[in-house]
């Protein structure tokens, strides 16, 4: 996520499978919570994964293998949608019940395995009762019928955006559930499937790639699968009166691009950037690790722009309000571009692993600034330095960042783990040298691809390619209340506060 200038100041590993982690953490959070899991005389409750931050995001007790999701659009974007959610998954612990998160839309019928299945509510719960109890190695196919509603309450944030002509998606951090019933954590990634139904002359676009497009009567079907699996938060599902502009990548690469219709020549010299800066990245960290990327330039008032897996959701104002420099937007767009491999590809395992996305994401960010427009990283890490102590005092230490505000979920995304996170990649650069900091990047994406990672699997990597043990470097640098010294700038030191200038959002 990137949250742009209306918001923001400018200012020897380990490889993790997602199932094999995935099944671990899960085993122990349910043996945790077996009491709840198994008494069906105890009323439904919230239940988590034991996330810091977000305490009742996700579920114990199954790991989800699948998502099917067949939405239909009524042709204006201020009445729900008609849906249906079909989760395959495995048990990971005896079931007398189990707990989907959702938390906006009416549920019509629950089936387990094909079966009715009781339901309730509770918090952002919906607690889903089979007709008989599930053994733990289980595989079970659960089937909900609802409404997915893209009018929220004031109290309510993310999920779906309602643009100039139809719908999109933003649901990080934890607001897919707003969208649709879900283990809605990134430590559970799962493949996809979209089946989205609208009247014709509309466009759907998904996560993936297209499998078919079917017209009865008045309305067309939009299919579309991912090749790779998927956080929940990443989930991205456009619908409006849109172009779709193909062209080529790196490797034959098929980038997509959906826009307003009637911008496409205004926005066509932005998008034929894409395939360039895939090249870039590629030359820095690795081969794309995905089956198709692209913009989603949405007629929109979000804050922010936001890495959906494989199709990147931007402000369309972004790119025709004048006043932005060049190297700037390209510079943002590079951004969400490496959140592909970092956040997308190499998932965070809990939210206070948001660093790892966000610091990475401005990290190269700079980086392509620097080598494309001339504007030296140095500069902005020292005035990154300048700031971190007082990032860390409001907004807490990088892989530690304070609780979101109440009412303010987004508010995670703070300072701190964008500059802030940056300025840890810049102090390990200095630590351990250019030929093995960027070693060390080839290797981190590699090693965890399709999989989740925490910070400390980024230690451990760290450490094994500098061939020694750099764990009290990362715990001053993520952790600590003060920014230590910067290793090879004993002159660099924190500032006064200036004056913020005129903020842009961006995740």
């Amino acid at each position: 996520m990137l949250l742009t200038p209306r918001s923001r100041p400018r200012t020897a590993g380990l490889r993790t499978t997602p199932k094999v982690s995935r099944h671990r953490k899960a085993a122990l959070l349910a043996s945790a919570v077996s009491v709840c899991l198994l008494a069906a005389a105890a009323p439904p409750e919230p239940l988590g994964v034991g996330d810091r931050l977000f305490p009742y995001l996700g579920n114990p007790g199954y790991d989800v293998a699948s998502y099917d999701l067949s939405l239909t659009y009524p042709g204006t974007n201020d009445k729900p949608l008609q849906a249906v959610t079909t989760i395959d998954a495995w048990t990971t612990a005896d079931l007398r019940r189990l707990n989907l998160d959702f938390a906006h839309g009416t549920v019509r019928s629950v089936e387990v395995d094909g079966r009715p299945a009781d339901f309730t509510s509770a918090g952002e719960d919906l607690v889903v009762t089979p007709d008989e109890p599930l053994d733990e190695g289980s595989r079970i196919r659960i089937t909900v019928r609802h409404t997915s509603d893209p009018v929220y309450g004031k109290d309510q944030e993310g999920g779906w955006v309602r643009t100039s002509d139809g719908l999109a998606m933003a649901n990080q951090a934890d607001a897919a559930h707003l969208v649709f019933p879900c283990n809605d954590h990134p430590s559970d990634k799962a493949m996809f499937t979209f089946r989205i139904t609208a009247p014709n002359g509309y466009t759907a676009v998904a996560n993936g790639l297209p499998a078919g497009a079917d017209r009865v009567g008045t309305t067309t079907t939009w299919t579309y699968r991912t090749q790779h699996p998927m956080a929940t938060e990443l989930a991205q599902v456009s619908i409006g009166r849109s172009a779709v502009l193909r062209r080529e990548g790196p490797h034959g690469l098929p980038v997509r691009d959906v826009v307003p219709a009637g911008d496409r020549k205004a926005l066509e010299p932005w998008l034929a950037r894409t395939p360039d800066q895939i090249a870039w990245m590629e030359s820095k960290v690795g081969r794309y690790p995905f089956e198709t990327y692209g913009l989603l330039m949405a007629q929109a008032a979000t804050g922010f722009e936001l890495e959906t897996q494989t199709l990147s959701l931007f402000e369309k104002d972004l790119f025709t309000e004048p006043g932005y420099p060049r190297w700037y937007i390209e510079s943002i767009m590079v951004h969400e571009l490496s959140h592909q491999w970092f956040g997308d590809s190499v998932t965070p395992r809990s939210w206070s692993d948001v660093w790892l996305n966000e610091g990475h994401a401005t990290w190269y960010e700079e980086l392509y600034a620097e080598e494309t427009a001339h504007r030296p990283m140095e500069e902005r890490m020292k005035a990154a330095y300048g700031a971190s102590d007082r990032w860390r005092e409001s907004g807490g230490p990088p892989a530690r960042p304070k609780p979101p505000v109440p009412g303010q979920k987004i508010s995670i995304f703070r300072p701190s783990v964008y500059d802030g996170a940056a300025l840890v990649l810049y102090a390990l650069r200095q630590e351990i040298g250019r030929p093995a900091f960027e070693r060390l990047e080839r290797i981190w994406v590699r090693e965890h691809q399709d999989a989740t990672a925490a910070t400390a699997d980024f230690v451990r990597l760290a450490s094994a390619i500098a061939g020694r043990d750099l764990s009290g470097f990362f715990k001053a640098w993520l952790y600590g209340e003060k920014t230590p010294p910067m290793p090879g700038h004993p002159d660099w030191k924190p500032t006064a506060e200036a004056q913020p200038a005129a903020p842009r959002t961006r995740r």
